[in-house]
């Protein structure tokens, strides 16, 4: 960061609009619009807006509106002032270039909210949510990243590190008098504590499959044996003819893929190639590429013809399903299509695949029952969402997590053991120090820049 600067950058996305966004922050914000605004803003009061011209010595460019936030009462803790003027790029860039003559320096990428961060107006898992809520193209990703940026990790974080340090001071106070033999901490409430945490990251952990789903679009597989309307499923809930329908069995020898909003959740639906033994080599491969989306997928859809079906075939796959530890929190659901055609009794199939409760009867061709099927697939999603529950989205919180879970089984085993209490405090520190990373409590430049790097400039 290039700290004691003010800098400068568009804040509105690049291109022609109706308006753009140039965003000023730092100490000499006010002295430098000074030079360049028709109006002085040193003595107008914080979050206020002005009407005026910006202007390159006897130059106009452009009239404009300045609205002026304070440090340390606005985003980044600085004086800040955001100039809203016509949105051509001529007009864009040439505000900048007067800026940076008159003393300002350019913003790298998610410097403003790394300013905000430095400054604490946020913590650091507020400000990779400032990044999701950016890129958030659902209302299911909208509304987690806005848990996010309200403080629902980072109060969850807190209260376990809360707990954990009131322990870890109690032991490192027995280091002090190790040679006198005492214990200050208990070791049985120490126990029910780690118990407790480790339970509570188990959790936060396993929600990261279904976080990280919802932020990037929930994977859906639809797979089955060759010609039981795959395709014609995909066509009619995209409402689009995105695959080819054939009657020919083997036609969809790649995945086809393509996204769909179903109640505010973005959906990445994959039609797959049929699964099958044939000898056709690209056939094959198409097949095995089946197999690879099914690992990926958090639904997968297994279609079934409601007057073909094989039977022990799909009832060998969906036990399968059921036993393999990798469809772990992946839901099945079969569907039995091609209604419109029954030869025989809907009651055959449900009976043989009693056991199994998320079956649904449907016409792809027709569109019938497709409101349900919908309805299921969300019912299966909208939960993590519509909660105070925190869900975590972000792939290094997980990581965290997932180190932070092993150190405290390590105490866990130590105290089973009774090992003592330097190396207990030492497993620990260790599960601080990866709790701390993820709100900022510690944090080191390079993860800094790592984070901000993945920011957009001007944010």
């Amino acid at each position: 960061m290039q700290q004691g600067t003010t800098i400068c950058a568009i804040a509105t996305p690049p291109g022609i609009g109706g308006i753009a966004v140039i965003r000023i922050s730092g100490k000499d914000t006010l002295e430098i619009m000074g030079k360049v605004f028709s109006k002085a803003l040193t003595a107008k009061e914080s979050h206020t807006a002005h009407f005026g011209l910006i202007k390159d010595e006897n130059e106009v460019i452009d009239e404009v509106v300045s609205t002026v936030f304070k440090g340390p009462n606005s985003f980044t803790g600085e004086d800040v002032v955001e100039i809203s003027c016509h949105g051509s790029a001529y007009i864009q860039n040439k505000i900048i270039q007067v800026l940076l003559k008159n003393g300002a320096s350019m913003a790298g990428p998610g410097e403003f909210t790394q300013r905000a961060f430095l400054n604490g107006k946020l913590d650091l898992s507020q400000a990779e949510a400032v990044a999701d809520l950016i890129h958030s193209q659902s209302a299911g990703a909208h509304e987690l990243a806005m848990k996010q940026l309200r403080g629902g990790v980072s109060k969850e974080i807190d209260r376990l590190r809360e707990e954990l340090i009131n322990f870890a001071s109690l032991i490192e106070l027995e280091l002090d008098f190790s040679e006198e033999d005492v214990e200050f901490a208990d070791r049985s409430q120490l126990t029910d504590l780690i118990e407790k945490i480790l339970t509570y990251l188990e959790r936060l952990i396993d929600s990261f499959e279904l976080g990280n789903a919802i932020k990037h679009g929930v994977p859906v597989a639809i797979v089955g044996v060759p010609n039981v309307g795959k395709s014609t499923l995909l066509n009619a809930l995209l409402n689009e003819e995105r695959a080819l329908v054939s009657e020919i069995a083997g036609t969809t020898r790649d995945t086809v893929e393509d996204r769909i909003n179903i109640n505010g959740i973005e959906y990445r639906f994959i039609d797959t190639a049929g699964i099958r033994t044939t000898g056709d080599q690209i056939e094959t491969m198409g097949i095995a590429k089946t197999f690879e989306k099914i690992d990926e997928a958090q639904i997968i859809l297994h279609l079934i013809d409601a007057n073909e079906a094989e039977l022990e075939t799909t009832k060998t796959f969906v036990d399968q399903f059921q036993n393999d530890p990798k469809t772990k929190g992946k839901k099945l659901i079969l569907v039995i299509n091609k209604t419109d055609l029954y030869q025989k009794e809907a009651d055959d199939l449900d009976n043989f695949f009693s056991n199994h409760t998320d079956k649904i009867h449907i016409s792809a061709k027709l569109g019938h029952n497709l409101d349900r099927l919908r309805a299921l697939l969300v019912t299966h999603v909208a939960s993590g969402t519509e909660t105070d529950t925190t869900v975590v989205t972000s792939q290094r919180h997980y990581d965290i997590l997932t180190k932070c879970s092993n150190s405290l089984a390590t105490v866990r085993a130590g105290l089973d053991e009774g090992i003592s209490g330097d190396l207990l405090a030492m497993d620990i520190r260790e599960a601080l120090f990866q709790l701390g990373t993820i709100t900022g409590a510690i944090s080191t430049d390079d993860l800094l820049g790592n984070i901000f790097a993945n920011f957009c400039i001007g944010k």
